[in-house]
C-alpha cells in the first residue's frame, strides 16, 4: 500500500501524456486478457471487476449484495466498455473507457490536493492514479534537477 496525493491536473496531465496513458491502459489490458485472444470477454472483464470489490462495504460497514444485483452491475459496467456491441472488449474501447473514467475522476477532484491511500489491485500491477503521480513526481524532479544545473 502507499499514499499519494494527486489533483484534477495529476490525473489529467496523465491521461494526456498520451505515451504514459497508452503503456499504461495496454499493460492493464494484456493482465486482464487472460486466454491473450486479444479481446476481453464478459468474464474477464468481470473477473478484474470482482477483485476491486465494489459492493461489499460502504463506509466500513459490510454490504450483502444479491447475486443478481451483482450481476446487474456488472453487466452494466461491461455494455459501458462495449460500444460496438460486438460481445467483447478491445483494446481501443478499454483504452476510450479509461479515459473518460479517468477524466470524469480529474474533474471530480478539481484543484483541491487530496491524500489517497492506494492498495495493490490484486493483479500485481499499479493503479492509474498511482502511475498519474508517479508521472507527475518524475516532472518534478526533472524540472528540479533542470533548474540546478
Amino acid at each position: 500500500m502507499g499514499v499519494i496525493i494527486v489533483d484534477g491536473s495529476t490525473v489529467r496531465s496523465f491521461v494526456e501524456d498520451s505515451a504514459a496513458f497508452d503503456k499504461a491502459v495496454s499493460e492493464r489490458f494484456a493482465s486482464l486478457d487472460l486466454n491473450g485472444d486479444g479481446v476481453l470477454s464478459r468474464a474477464e472483464l468481470r473477473r478484474a471487476l470482482e477483485t476491486y470489490r465494489l459492493l461489499e462495504s460502504h463506509f466500513g460497514a459490510e454490504v450483502v449484495a444479491l447475486p443478481a444485483d451483482l450481476a446487474r452491475l456488472y453487466d452494466s459496467i461491461f455494455e459501458q466498455f462495449d460500444v460496438d456491441r460486438s460481445g467483447t472488449v478491445d483494446l481501443p474501447e478499454f483504452r476510450s473507457e479509461m479515459r473518460r473514467m479517468l477524466l470524469a475522476i480529474a474533474d471530480g477532484l478539481g484543484s483541491v490536493p487530496i491524500q489517497m491511500a492506494i492498495d495493490d489491485d490484486g493483479d500485481g500491477g499499479t493503479s492509474f492514479l498511482q502511475k498519474a503521480a508517479d508521472l507527475e513526481a518524475a516532472k518534478i524532479s526533472k524540472a528540479a534537477t533542470t533548474t540546478h544545473e
